[in-house]
C-alpha cells in the first residue's frame, strides 16, 4: 500500500496508535476493515503484537462476533488532547516546606549525634 492507502485506513493515525489504543478501537471495525489494517501492518511495520491482535480480532469476527459500538474518531487519550496550559503547580499551590532532613541542609549543617549540647 502506498502513502495514499494510509489515508484511507479505517482508523485515523493508525501508525501512531499505541497497542492499547488500537485494541479498543479495532472492536468497532468490520471484518473487511480489520483485514485492511492487517494487510497494511504486514506490508509496513509488521509488529508481532499488532498482527496477533488484529488476527485474533479477525478470528473473533469470523466466528460470529459483532463489531461493538464505538467511534474510531473518538477522543484519544494517548494524543494528550485533554492537557491544556501545563502544570497547575505554582508557589501558591505548593505545600509548605518541611523541616530539614536529619543530615542538615547547606545553610543548616547537622550536628553530630553524640554532641547535643
Amino acid at each position: 500500500m502506498a502513502d495514499s492507502a494510509r489515508s484511507t485506513l479505517p482508523l485515523p493515525d493508525y501508525d501512531h496508535l499505541p497497542i492499547g489504543g488500537l485494541e479498543s478501537r479495532v472492536r468497532s471495525l468490520s471484518g473487511d476493515e480489520v483485514e485492511q489494517l492487517l494487510a497494511y501492518e504486514r506490508s509496513h511495520a509488521d509488529r508481532l503484537p499488532v498482527t496477533r491482535l488484529l488476527g485474533s480480532r479477525l478470528d473473533q469476527l469470523r466466528a460470529g462476533a459483532e463489531p461493538t459500538s464505538g467511534d474510531p474518531n473518538a477522543l484519544r487519550p494517548e494524543t494528550g488532547q485533554g492537557a491544556r496550559g501545563g502544570s497547575p503547580v505554582s508557589p501558591a499551590t505548593s505545600p509548605q516546606p518541611h523541616s530539614p532532613p536529619p543530615h542538615g541542609t547547606p545553610d543548616q549543617p547537622a550536628q553530630p549525634k553524640g554532641d547535643r549540647t
